[in-house]
């Protein structure tokens, strides 16, 4: 892999990982397309680089769900957890994030080796699940009541974000866009759903980076400028995603993104099928 290859895995996997169009197909793609091979060291770099993007975009945010969690923890010694909960968004906000998380670890640690041979597996299987995130995206605008905002939320709305996030684990499922949709249908207004979206990518994007972390240590060895520029490119495009879809979401129909995801994934489809990839 050259410097110019790194950069743009790097500004693939930054835009893909926010926007809804799923990071995961592609990376497959456009590593496919330029015949390289991502390792595991790559890809260590790339998840730390998103993370960092959207860590210092929601840095104010972040900061208020941290002191509200740990007040909230006192709140647990002093016997009223309840009544601090209600009162403070930010701590409902930091426990939802906590309880939305939990599907998609177990589903990340009971169905890892079957999630990594359909990632193995033919070009046909992220392409048809690019499909599905058109389709979700499609319907769920139409599906949506937006009321609900960091003021209101449930555990109900939170839990269902937390499903779809779980489902995204399939290569060609976005989970920006699956998580926004799921949030989308069940009440979100389009800008929280979309912050929700974001801010619940943290702790899935960490635990990634976590995992791979013993790899990590290969990337020093050769060609270690393509991987750092890399992550540099992740994330500067990372962070121009998010600013870009805040905006996007507030005034503008996601239908763009479905129309792409559905194109996309015909056009893999049919390369796979004629060994074009």
């Amino acid at each position: 892999m050259d410097i110019i290859q790194g950069i743009i895995i790097g500004i693939v996997q930054g835009l893909t990982e926010f926007l809804p169009v799923s990071s995961s197909a592609h990376l497959v793609f456009i590593q496919k397309l330029l015949g390289v091979e991502s390792s595991l060291a790559f890809d260590t770099f790339l998840h730390l680089g998103t993370l960092i993007a959207v860590l210092w975009f929601f840095r104010w945010d972040i900061i208020k769900m941290l002191k509200s969690w740990w007040l909230s923890i006192g709140d647990i010694l002093q016997g009223r957890f309840k009544q601090g909960f209600d009162e403070d968004p930010y701590k409902r906000l930091a426990w939802y994030v906590i309880l939305a998380t939990i599907p998609v670890a177990i589903v990340g640690l009971l169905f890892e080796d079957a999630v990594d041979s359909l990632f193995a597996g033919a070009l046909y299987v992220p392409a048809f699940f690019l499909f599905v995130t058109g389709t979700i995206l499609y319907l769920s605008q139409r599906m949506a009541s937006g009321n609900v905002n960091l003021h209101n939320i449930s555990k109900k709305e939170a839990l269902w974000m937390g499903l779809g996030q779980a489902c995204a684990i399939l290569p060609g499922l976005s989970r920006s866009g699956t998580t926004i949709a799921a949030g989308l249908t069940i009440g979100l207004d389009k800008e929280f759903a979309a912050k929700f979206s974001f801010i619940l990518s943290i702790p899935a994007i960490f635990g990634a980076f976590i995992l791979q972390l013993k790899d990590i240590g290969s990337a020093l060895d050769v060609n270690f400028l393509p991987v750092f520029l890399g992550f540099v490119a992740s994330i500067v495009a990372g962070y121009l995603a998010i600013r870009w879809m805040l905006e996007l979401i507030q005034n503008k129909s996601l239908d763009i993104f479905a129309y792409y995801c559905w194109l996309m994934g015909l056009i893999v489809f049919m390369g796979s099928i004629a060994h074009i990839f």
